[in-house]
């Protein structure tokens, strides 16, 4: 075997634009010699034009349930989950899997491997997931989630997660694996990386979704910007309440100095994180249980050399270290969230000194190329035996 084995990415959707982690591997990963395994109907979408297989498209005769019911029963007591395919679908995936000479296959998210893990295993195929967030928080409260995994572990050459967080999670439902690693998703350093300051420029950007406190978000950036008058605020990011959120801002009358331009293109957000001073981010937990990893956009302002100030929450404090490179509160404390963006506005020297720290901090720890390096030694290891 080579030391850049071909790999397939299996993942639930593609091609979806957000999931930067997961198309940078489906681009990159071992030079790209990569095929990718869908869950869901790519629509014919496929813009990096690899190999794909939907699993969701494979048409199965009517005449098969009767015939995969055994096997499905068999799945569910040996795997603890339904979610192994059978039947037309089981030998879809193995044919693939065949057919582009596949050495090692790499799941985004833990529960994508309880699909594909049993069935690489029976072609001798090392299979490695990649923990990210929901996989490792939300899921554990659901059903037969946390015994599926258990049964998982002992099929998978190793683990990845986003954030030491996330691994601690699951080692308390006994989820654990001798070859787990951390490695977040990763900045790209040459992208994001620091230009001229605008002084009080303060960014943030992400998907308009409850963890990611909006709403409460727009009110603090109300707040801070009603005591200082020089500041100015860019939101960026689409979603269900962000015609709320620019709703907020008009009926405060804060047009002038708060923007939320919505979704922009990767280029554009890190052209003003480049220029950005702070970077600010709330998130929480949701009721479900449902947390982060560690946010890809604290990554990328770090690079860019943005004091960051946020919550103590899943893998944040693993990168925002406490008075260094950033400030960070308790969750749901808006008013602590306010109180810190206004205390690095009055200190400059503060916040540039935090900027600097995050850019060197990122370059040791959050480069993209060294992370994808040291994700590919270990599954070349794997698959070189």
């Amino acid at each position: 075997m080579s030391s850049r084995p071909r790999v397939c990415i299996a993942t639930s959707g593609y091609y979806r634009p957000g999931e930067t982690f997961v198309n940078h591997h489906i681009q990159k990963l071992f030079g790209g010699a990569s095929a990718v395994i869908s869950a869901k109907a790519s629509r014919g979408n496929n813009p990096f034009a690899k190999p794909l297989l939907s699993i969701a498209e494979v048409k199965a005769p009517k005449s098969e349930l009767l015939t995969t019911l055994p096997a499905l029963t068999l799945n569910l007591l040996r795997y603890r989950t339904s979610k192994v395919p059978v039947g037309r679908a089981a030998h879809e995936i193995e044919a693939f899997l065949k057919q582009h000479q596949i050495e090692v296959i790499l799941c985004e998210f833990g529960n994508r491997a309880l699909q594909i893990a049993p069935i690489a295993g029976r072609l001798g195929i090392p299979v490695f997931t990649y923990f990210r967030g929901y996989d490792a928080s939300k899921l554990l409260n659901e059903g037969s989630y946390p015994a599926a995994y258990r049964r998982l572990m002992p099929q998978l050459a190793g683990v990845f997660a986003v954030s030491a967080f996330l691994l601690k999670n699951l080692e308390k439902h006994g989820i654990r694996h001798p070859n787990a690693h951390v490695a977040p998703s990763g900045a790209d350093t040459d992208l994001f990386q620091p230009a001229a300051k605008t002084p009080q420029l303060i960014v943030a950007a992400g998907r308009m979704v409850a963890k990611k406190m909006p709403l409460q978000m727009t009110d603090v950036f109300i707040d801070v910007a009603r005591s200082n008058p020089d500041a100015q605020f860019v939101f960026y990011g689409d979603g269900a309440h962000l015609e709320e959120c620019r709703a907020r801002v008009r009926s405060a009358g804060l047009e002038h100095q708060i923007s939320l331009p919505g979704a922009k293109p990767h280029a554009e957000i890190a052209d003003t994180l480049s220029r950005a001073t702070i970077f600010a981010q709330h998130s929480a937990t949701e009721k479900n249980g449902n947390t982060e990893g560690l946010p890809s956009s604290i990554q990328e302002a770090m690079a860019c050399g943005c004091a960051v100030v946020s919550t103590r929450h899943a893998g944040i404090p693993e990168a925002v270290i406490e008075g260094e490179t950033g400030l960070l509160v308790d969750e749901l404390d808006f008013k602590a969230h306010a109180e810190a963006l206004k205390r690095l506005l009055a200190d400059p020297k503060m916040t540039a000194d935090m900027g600097i720290a995050a850019r060197q901090f990122a370059l040791a720890h959050l480069d993209k190329a060294k992370l994808t390096a040291k994700i590919e030694a270990i599954m070349a290891a794997a698959v070189n035996g």
